[in-house]
């Protein structure tokens, strides 16, 4: 019980300190335990300083509380753990001597200033120290999500709104289609979606669609983007296409049952950044469909049907 008491205490520590989610498990637990010579029934107030490697690491893991890991988890411990208690300043690398990057000899200790607070949890100065501590210390997940903010792909919606997507993935197209398809083919229009490659939703205006006669389901396979074409009273729905497929005669169908309550007619579009892409996927686009390449944005490619952009009313 005090094993799994120490590792507890030492997540919620790692939490208060502001650590992202991917480390607040009990490797990292384990790891800050070692890092101050904290054993099972060690008072936080005897917090040590120990110079110590990731070997000694865990085997301070196994001896001290009884957690073994294989000798090949030792990497997952340096890159998944240590390296961000270095980059949230917790930790010092070589505070001795100078080592090489990638010396099998490196060794961390616990910073003097996380020392002295750390020796204080539990306690009745433990809050108050926190508060000081952090007031002169971004968190590492305060850093991360400013580092991510500053990699977000800029988007202004047709509405004027500018809005962040994440970085990869399809959102370099999807910036495109709102950049360049909407004004050609609908302009004016509402997006009242948009799926992030990162984000499952970065727009998703939930009353406006039930206006329309759609109810958006959040575990539903969405289109990348969905736009309302309020001149012409159409739902265009566009996918994305940089990994994945195409709308093909499945994804077609989908989408249609998917949006079959709609009052607005439904029209179908993949988008591609070239025509080499196009190319790879030419023989599954769905007829009734449209494709839009974003290096030819003034043109589009018409699959079959007695018209051009527009809707199809067959019934799913």
């Amino acid at each position: 019980m005090s094993v799994k008491s120490k590792v507890k205490e030492a997540l919620e520590v790692l939490a208060a300190l502001g650590m992202p989610r991917e480390q607040l498990n009990e490797r990292s637990a384990l790891t800050l335990l070692s890092l101050l010579d904290l054993k099972p029934r060690t008072q936080w107030s005897a917090a040590g300083k120990p110079l110590v490697g990731i070997t000694p690491m865990m085997e301070f893991f196994a001896k001290q509380h009884g957690k073994k890991y294989a000798p090949n988890s030792r990497e997952t411990v340096r890159r998944f753990t240590v390296h961000q208690f270095e980059q949230a300043g917790l930790i010092l690398k070589n505070p001795d001597k100078p080592r090489p990057v990638n010396s099998p000899d490196c060794v961390y200790q616990i910073e003097a200033g996380a020392l002295e607070l750390l020796k204080t949890f539990g306690g009745p100065k433990w809050h108050r120290n926190l508060s000081t501590f952090l007031a002169t210390r971004k968190t590492l997940r305060e850093r991360y999500a400013a580092e991510r903010n500053m990699l977000t792909i800029p988007v202004t919606v047709p509405s004027g709104a500018t809005i962040g997507l994440s970085p990869g993935g399809q959102n370099i197209l999807i910036k495109e289609v709102i950049d360049n398809f909407c004004p050609r083919f609908t302009p004016g229009a509402r997006v009242v979606y948009i799926g992030d490659a990162g984000e499952k939703f970065t727009v998703w205006e939930k009353e406006y669609p039930r206006q329309l006669g759609v109810t958006i389901d959040k575990h539903g396979k969405m289109p990348d983007i969905v736009i309302h074409y309020k001149t012409r009273n159409w739902l265009v729905l566009v996918e994305a296409v940089t990994s994945h497929g195409p709308t093909n005669a499945k994804r077609h169908q989908e989408l249609k049952t998917l949006f079959r309550s709609a009052s607005s007619g439904l029209v179908f579009v993949t988008a591609f950044l070239d025509r080499r892409a196009v190319s790879k996927y030419l023989a599954d686009i769905a007829w009734e469909t449209e494709v839009w390449v974003a290096e030819s944005p003034s043109h589009l490619i018409h699959f079959n049907g007695e018209r051009f952009l527009g809707p199809y009313q067959n019934a799913p």
